[in-house]
Formats: C-alpha cells, sequence, structure tokens
C-alpha cells in the first residue's frame, strides 16, 4: 500500500543534498520540494539536486520555484534569462501587449524550468497594487485594475501550463492593500467586504481553476478579524466557497514573522482551518523536522485535490521557442545574441 505524503513541502540547505537530509526525507515523505538561490549554482548542479530530491522519496513529487522576475527570481546570469520585474514589463509594452508579452515570458520561463526537471512556479502574482501597497509587493503585481490584473494573471497562468509547468495563485485573496512586509509583521485589511468584493477578491474568483493557490499571511476584517486567512477556519472557507477556489492550497511559507507561534502551533492552526499543506523554505534542518512531526500526513481530500492538481501536469506543447523569444524582444526592443 502506498504510503500517504506528508502535508508539507520543504526546502533544502545548499546546491546538494547533505547525508543528514537524505535520510531525513526519506523518513518524511514529503508531497514535494521547493528550491531557492542558495540551491542553485548551475543548470547540471540544480537537474542533479532535482533528481535526488524525487529519489529519496521515489516518486515524481512536484519541485517548485518561485521565478517571478525581478526580485524574485532564483535562476539567473549566467545560465538563465534575468527578467525586468513584472510591472516593469507590463508598462514598458502598454496595455494593448502586456498580456502577450507576459505570456511569452511565462512560456520562455517555463521552457527553462523544464530543462531542469522543475515543474511547479509560484506564479502568477494576482494581487492588486494600490498605491499604499508595500514596497515588497508593488512591482511584482501586474496592475492596479482587476480586470487588467485578471487578463495578465490568466495569460501568465496559460504560458506556463503550456510551457509543461504547474502555475500557483497567488496570494489568495489578495495582498496588495498590506502596508506591511508580511515576511516581517502581520498586516491587517480593514476594507469593507462590498469593495474586496469589486477589487482584491475579483482576480481571484477569476482564476480559482487553476490547480494551485498560496494564501496570503493578512489579517481582513471582514472575514475574520482575529486570525490571518492561513490559519483561519473562515477565511479558507470563504476562499472554497466564496470565490470557489477548489484546487490545492498550501500556505505561504510558514516561518514568516506575520504568524505568530511555535512552528508547531503554526502548522497545527494553518491545516486545522483547511489549507492542504503547510510550506517551509528555509532549509533548516531542525525546523523540518518540527513541521513534519507537528503536519502528519495529508487529509484524504488534500491528497485528492493534489492528485487533481498533478494530473494536469503535461508535456509542453510543441513550439519554436527561439521565435517566442524574438517575438518578446521585439516588444521590449532588446537585442539579444544569437
Amino acid at each position: 500500500m502506498t504510503r500517504r505524503a506528508g502535508a508539507y513541502i520543504l526546502g533544502c540547505s545548499g546546491p546538494a543534498l547533505t547525508p543528514a537530509e537524505r535520510r531525513f526525507f526519506a523518513e518524511a515523505n514529503p508531497l514535494g520540494f521547493i528550491l531557492f538561490s542558495r540551491n542553485v549554482r548551475d543548470p547540471s548542479q540544480v537537474r542533479a539536486l532535482v533528481d535526488s530530491l524525487r529519489e529519496t522519496v521515489g516518486r515524481r513529487v512536484p519541485v517548485l520555484i518561485d521565478q517571478e522576475g525581478g526580485r524574485v527570481q532564483r535562476l539567473t546570469a549566467p545560465y538563465w534569462r534575468v527578467w525586468a520585474a513584472a510591472a516593469a514589463q507590463v508598462e514598458a509594452v502598454g496595455s494593448d501587449l502586456a498580456a502577450r508579452s507576459m505570456y511569452l515570458r511565462s512560456r520562455l520561463i517555463a521552457r527553462e524550468l523544464n530543462l531542469l526537471g522543475i515543474d511547479v512556479n509560484c506564479a502568477p502574482v494576482a494581487d492588486i497594487a494600490r498605491p499604499e501597497t508595500h514596497a515588497v509587493l508593488k512591482n511584482r503585481c501586474y496592475g492596479t485594475e482587476p480586470a487588467h490584473v485578471i487578463r495578465i494573471a490568466r495569460a501568465v497562468a496559460d504560458g506556463l501550463l503550456e510551457g509543461g509547468v504547474l502555475p500557483v495563485l497567488k496570494h489568495i485573496p489578495g495582498h496588495g492593500r498590506a502596508t506591511l512586509d508580511s515576511h516581517k509583521d502581520l498586516p491587517r485589511v480593514k476594507t469593507s467586504h462590498s469593495v474586496l468584493e469589486a477589487t482584491d477578491f475579483a482576480p481571484f474568483r477569476a482564476l480559482s481553476d487553476l490547480p494551485m493557490a498560496m494564501t496570503a499571511h493578512v489579517i481582513y476584517d471582514t472575514l475574520d478579524a482575529g486570525t490571518p486567512v492561513t490559519t483561519s477556519g473562515e477565511a479558507v472557507l470563504f476562499l472554497r466557497r466564496g470565490l470557489g477556489f477548489q484546487g490545492f492550497l498550501m500556505t505561504d511559507d510558514i516561518s514568516m514573522k506575520a504568524l505568530s507561534g511555535s512552528l508547531t502551533a503554526r502548522c497545527e492552526a494553518s491545516l486545522g482551518a483547511g489549507c492542504d499543506a503547510v510550506l517551509h523554505c528555509n532549509g533548516n534542518l531542525a525546523e523540518m523536522e518540527e513541521v513534519a512531526a507537528a503536519s502528519g500526513t495529508m487529509s484524504e481530500k488534500a491528497a485528492a485535490r493534489l492528485a487533481r492538481a498533478l494530473a494536469r501536469r503535461r508535456a509542453a506543447v510543441p513550439g519554436d521557442i527561439a521565435a517566442l523569444a524574438a517575438e518578446l524582444d521585439g516588444m521590449l526592443g532588446t537585442k539579444r545574441n544569437a
């Protein structure tokens, strides 16, 4: 009988697994892994690391990365293309070409990830930028109007899916009104439900068919005035019923300082609220051991949602990658070496 995977996605400490990590991952059986800049040196090394991670658990688990562009890109020069922040690209090409340009960008990113065996990218960012949006997020956003953000976020998701990579919708139900950096503090949004429905929540409802999503560590007074979305049963219920998201729901990084209490308490609260899995990113082995002990295995519902999400992994749609890159470069006015 197949052993059910743990209800957690984990990082690792460096460019190759340590013996202790190999032993731990084999025992803990996480549902997947996530890579960061500390794990990246060159293409052959990354591919070997991805293969090693899957080898420890004996199956083709999802391997995630944040490859948005701008400050949030783990693959960079000299081996991979360096991308401007999303907001900068959208502004550079203009509104008429924004969606197409971001589709092309995502298709090319998916190609780079495919070659490394990475099959999940934590994008699109469907948060709406506002004047007060914290700088840690603002230039990662695609725009200030819901319809514009929906169109571009859909194009990003389509580019990834057609390139053989699963998208992760973030940060559900919206992080744009946060004036604090949730890596360091807990943001609170006091805006009325009716206004949020017409603005911040709208992209997430429109994109609720995507296979995976990541929560926002934000308190919304209209959903639960005492608890951030990630650990709020009322808020997660709204994501499911109010926004219609029935895909696989992971937390944002469980070690971020927006959340309070021990790692054990955070994991238990997140899973108890209805998140399908906990995301732990920093690769600290002692912390990962605590996360695994606190989280246990996925519930039957979570395992079913993960299976449906992973069933959408497909080989990339055949295409002329050089022609796609040339089209994007033409939009951006970029000259690249042949």
